[in-house]
C-alpha cells in the first residue's frame, strides 16, 4: 500500500526551509515528507532521517538518493541527542514529526497493526524486535485487567474499556490470544460491529501506543529536538491522537510562556475537505508549528 503523506504542503511550507539547511525527519514512514524536504533544501542541504522500521529507511533512501545529502538511522527519535553526537552535528535548522502510522505498516506487515488482516500480535515499530521487546501479545496475555482498562480508555478513548478488558482476561484463561483475529473475535463479543467504525479500531490504537511507549517517546523526542534546534529554527508536529496533540500543545505553550519560542500556527492546522476525501486517514490530523527564539 502506497503511503500518502498528510498535510504535506502545510507542514513543508510552515517549516520555511531554505537551500543548504540541515533538517530532521524524525519519522520517515513512506518517505513522502522526506522527498518534499529534499526538494526544498537541495543537494547542498542535509536530511537526517530516523525510523525504527528498517523498511522505511530503505524506501526513503531509494526516493531521495541523488537529491540531497542524507544520514538515515534506524532509531527512535527520543535518542536524538546521542544520534547527533555520533554523526558530529550540534544543531539542526528544522524538524518534522509525523506521528501517524505509515500505510505500509497498516497493510500486510506481519506485525499485526491492522484488525483487518490475520497476523501475529506484535505491533512494534521496530521491524526486527529482539526477544526482550514487549509486544502486543505480551500486553494482551500478561497485563492486568486494570492496566488494560486504563490503556484502552486513556489511549483509545474506548467507552467499553472495562468490559473489553474483562472479556480478554476471561478468554486468555482458556487459551492465549495470539493473532489479530483472535483479539478481534473477543472485542466483537462485547462490541458488535455497527456503522463505519470497526469496534476494534480504538483498542488496536491503544495497544500499539502502549507497546511503543508513544507518548513517553514523544515527550523525550520533542525536548531533545528543541535542544538541538538553532535559534530561528522551526519544529512541526503532525499528530493523530488527542493525547499526543494535548502533549504537543502543552509543551509548546510552556516554551512560549517562558520566552523560548513563538507560535507559527495560531491554532492547529487540519486537512482540507479535499484531502480528507482523497485520504480518509488524514481526517484526525493536526499540525502545530513553533519557532525557537531563545535558548534560555
Amino acid at each position: 500500500m502506497e503511503h500518502v503523506p498528510v498535510l504535506l504542503h502545510e507542514s513543508i511550507e510552515g517549516l520555511a526551509l531554505t537551500p543548504g539547511a540541515v533538517v530532521l525527519d524524525a519519522t520517515l514512514g513512506g518517505g513522502g515528507h522526506a522527498v518534499a524536504i529534499a526538494k526544498k533544501i537541495g543537494k547542498t542541504g542535509t536530511l537526517i532521517g530516523l525510523d525504527l522500521d528498517g523498511q522505511a529507511i530503505r524506501r526513503t533512501e531509494e526516493k531521495i538518493i541523488g537529491r540531497v545529502k542524507f544520514i538515515l538511522r534506524k532509531a527512535n527519535f527520543r535518542h536524538l541527542e546521542n544520534i547527533l553526537s555520533e554523526i558530529g552535528l550540534k544543531e539542526i535548522d528544522a524538524a518534522l514529526f509525523d506521528l501517524g502510522v505509515s500505510s505500509c505498516e497498516i497493510g500486510p506487515s506481519g506485525r499485526g497493526f491492522s484488525f483487518l488482516i490475520d497476523e501475529p500480535l506484535i505491533m512494534t515499530f521496530d521491524d526486527k524486535p529482539d526477544e526482550n521487546t514487549i509486544t502486543a501479545e505480551h500486553v494482551i496475555n500478561l497485563w492486568s485487567q486494570e492496566t488494560l482498562t486504563t490503556i484502552f480508555r486513556g489511549f483509545g478513548g474506548e467507552k467499553n474499556a472495562w468490559r473489553i478488558a474483562k472479556a480478554i482476561v476471561a478468554e486468555r484463561e482458556k487459551k492465549s490470544i495470539k493473532t489479530t483475529f483472535d483479539l478481534v473475535r473477543v472485542i466483537e463479543t462485547v462490541s458488535p460491529r455497527r456503522g463505519k467504525i470497526h469496534p476494534a479500531t480504538k483498542i488496536f490504537q491503544a495497544i500499539r501506543m502502549a507497546v511503543n511507549d508513544e507518548v513517553g517517546a514523544l515527550n523525550d523526542g520533542l525536548r531533545a529536538v528543541w535542544q538541538a534546534l538553532r535559534l530561528g529554527g522551526r519544529l512541526a508536529v503532525i499528530s493523530f491522537h488527542e493525547g499526543e496533540d494535548r502533549l504537543v500543545k502543552r509543551i509548546f505553550i510552556d516554551w512560549i510562556a517562558t520566552g523560548k519560542g513563538i507560535r507559527i500556527t495560531k491554532k492547529p492546522t487540519t486537512p482540507s475537505k479535499k484531502e480528507v476525501s482523497e485520504n480518509p486517514r488524514a481526517r484526525s490530523a493536526k499540525l502545530r508549528i513553533i519557532e525557537k527564539t531563545n535558548c534560555k
